[in-house]
């Protein structure tokens, strides 16, 4: 490896090395309260060093990654996405059962795995950070293991992760068969003639296709969220509801648009069938839900189908649109999931509906934080939800895709009415619920609350002025091309 190679890969490093250092503090016998410090510090670090990798994009690491600054900006969600889950993670694991320390290196870890996926161009990298990613979801998601619900969603997720990695991996196998290489430019190459997808190829992609389903939720395998996402700790489903599942889109838009393979019918008629029924069951079954979680776990499903809108083929929008709605999502959700984290104490989390009730009333900051994070998930004008769906909405109408845009309507009206069932349980009554959580060290929490009104100005800011972001977006680049507007 060159040096310029080891200065692009800055941010991984980072993290990698955050990891290790880490688990030195945990053999110091350092406190909770140091390691979480630190770990805010080396997140803030890997984050501000995206902004200063001193070579000119792109910039190949050939043959396994590809810097460029779609890949930038991925990365830059992905890992501010693992620092707001950082910041809240003191707040709610202080006072818990589970010693917290080790939580930190998975956390480092898995935000590691996600970032390589931005970057992959190869399906080695791609096998690889989509491996670093799972393992450690594993432990994460049963790390309370003295609580059942959490043991029960770490086996169910490992079974189901183990069986989707499996489908991945003999999926990649079918296209190397067939094209005889690994690398997404020289796959390109060999379908650059093709008119028709081979069939090997077709087998392949679309076993690839159930592996990527999985990690995203999308129907027909979003069998898991639910579950996975209650028992989870708050922390972790956040982070699996956001940088998780960033990294797994970003590799799967880089890899279909490398390919040029939506210019193929069936797999371009796939991808909206599944965009079309995503979005309307993961509505359809937030409908009656009571427990938050689940509610956010079946609205994710619907989000992933919108960001699936994106995917259609030959249109320049794409890009820029699936870059601005993930980042609303991503806003959104962590501000909603960062309310719930510090409502929760000791041996309860604040995870039932019932236990908002007039929250407004009791904390109008930490109220019209979730407000906000629930109207913008609804697509409510003024919040940067629905200018990404007005976004999405135009890339699919360009293209002539009005069933997909007819959907993409009614499953907005649909979700208005369970994100508006939340904000009325905040304003309803005058009375209050209960004691606001306490913590031993308050200025954590005061730290949270900064991080989640930072997280609600975003919400207003891009939904009033989106125009900054968007004009970036729109020059970003995927492989040396700019994407035209």
């Amino acid at each position: 490896m060159a040096p310029n190679d080891f200065l692009a890969l800055l941010p991984l490093l980072i993290l990698s090395i955050a990891a290790v250092l880490v688990m030195m503090l945990i053999v110091a016998n350092q406190s909770h309260r140091v390691i979480q410090m630190a770990s805010l510090f080396l997140f803030l670090t890997s984050f501000l060093s995206l902004f200063l990798i001193p070579v000119t994009l792109p910039y190949a690491i050939a043959p396994l990654l590809l810097i460029d600054s779609f890949g930038v900006y991925m990365m830059a969600l992905i890992v501010f996405s693992a620092l707001v889950v950082n910041i809240i993670s003191y707040v709610y694991f202080e006072g818990k059962e589970e010693g917290p320390k080790e939580y930190y290196v998975l956390l480092f870890l898995c935000t590691l795995g996600a970032c390589i996926l931005a970057v992959s161009q190869h399906f080695v990298s791609l096998f690889l950070g989509l491996e670093i990613l799972t393992i450690g979801l594993y432990a994460l998601i049963a790390y309370l293991r003295s609580r059942q619900r959490a043991i029960e969603a770490g086996i169910k997720y490992l079974i189901l992760a183990a069986f989707s990695s499996a489908f991945l991996l003999f999926g990649m196998a079918l296209i190397y068969v067939q094209t005889g290489s690994m690398s997404f430019s020289l796959i390109a190459h060999s379908l650059a003639l093709e008119t028709d997808l081979p069939a090997l190829f077709l087998l392949g992609i679309g076993m690839m296709m159930v592996g990527i389903g999985f990690k995203l939720a999308i129907v027909p395998f979003h069998m898991w969220a639910a579950d996975v996402y209650q028992g989870a700790p708050l922390p972790v489903t956040a982070f699996i509801a956001t940088a998780s599942k960033g990294g797994v889109l970003a590799v799967t838009f880089r890899f279909l648009t490398s390919i040029d393979g939506l210019r193929f019918h069936v797999l371009s008629a796939s991808l909206v069938v599944l965009a079309m029924v995503s979005i309307l069951l993961g509505n359809i079954l937030a409908l009656q839900q009571k427990n938050l979680k689940r509610l956010l776990a079946y609205s994710s499903i619907a989000h992933f189908g919108y960001l699936l809108v994106a995917f259609v083929p030959n249109s320049p929008l794409s890009l820029p649109a699936m870059s601005f709605y993930l980042s609303a999502y991503l806003i959104s959700t962590l501000a909603a999931f960062g309310i719930m984290a510090v409502r929760s104490d000791g041996t309860e989390e604040a995870e039932e509906l019932a236990s908002y009730t007039s929250l407004f009333w009791q904390s109008p900051l930490q109220a019209s934080i979730l407000g906000l994070a629930m109207l913008s998930l609804a697509g409510i004008p003024l919040t940067v939800g629905f200018t990404g769906k007005f976004y999405l909405l135009a890339a699919a109408i360009q293209n002539n895709y009005w069933a997909l845009a007819l959907v993409l309507v009614l499953g907005s009206i649909l979700g208005i009415y369970y994100y508006l069932r939340v904000i009325n349980s905040l304003l309803k009554g005058g009375t209050t619920t209960g004691a606001l959580p306490k913590t031993a060290f308050p200025y954590f929490l005061v730290l949270s609350l900064v991080m989640l009104s930072l997280l609600a100005l975003f919400i207003l800011g891009l939904g009033v002025f989106p125009e900054s972001l968007i004009g970036y977006l729109k020059d970003l680049q995927m492989g040396g091309t700019t994407s035209v507007y």
